[in-house]
C-alpha cells in the first residue's frame, strides 16, 4: 500500500479525533487512522498527518462485484467493498481505499 504523509487540514486544537469524534476508524500498522471523506488522518506528535491510500490489490488481481465475497456498502454515488476491515472503491483502473 502506498501512502503519502502531509499535514491534515485541521489541528489537534481544532478537532480531536477519538472514540466519540464521529469519524470511522481504520487500523493502520501501529496506529489508527480516522476517515475524512476519501482520506485519513493519523495523529503524529502535535498534528495530524493525512494518509492518502490506494488499495493493496489491483482490479486485475481481484475484481470486486456482486459475487466477489466481500460485503458491499453504498457510498454516495458508488459502492465500496469491505475488505479486511477497510473499504475499496473502484476508481478508473484501480481501487481507492476509503
Amino acid at each position: 500500500m502506498t501512502t503519502t504523509d502531509t499535514h491534515a487540514e485541521h489541528t489537534l486544537a481544532e478537532h480531536t479525533h477519538g472514540a466519540d469524534c464521529g469519524h470511522e476508524t481504520v487500523q493502520h500498522g501501529d496506529h489508527v487512522d480516522y476517515l475524512h471523506g476519501t482520506h485519513r488522518h493519523a495523529e503524529h506528535g502535535d498534528h495530524y498527518d493525512e494518509h492518502e491510500s490506494v488499495a493493496e490489490h489491483t482490479a486485475t488481481e481481484h475484481a470486486h462485484g456482486a459475487d466477489c465475497g466481500h460485503e458491499s456498502v453504498q457510498h454516495d454515488d458508488h459502492v465500496d467493498y469491505v475488505h479486511d476491515g477497510h473499504k475499496h472503491a473502484v476508481h478508473a483502473d484501480h481501487y481507492d481505499e476509503h
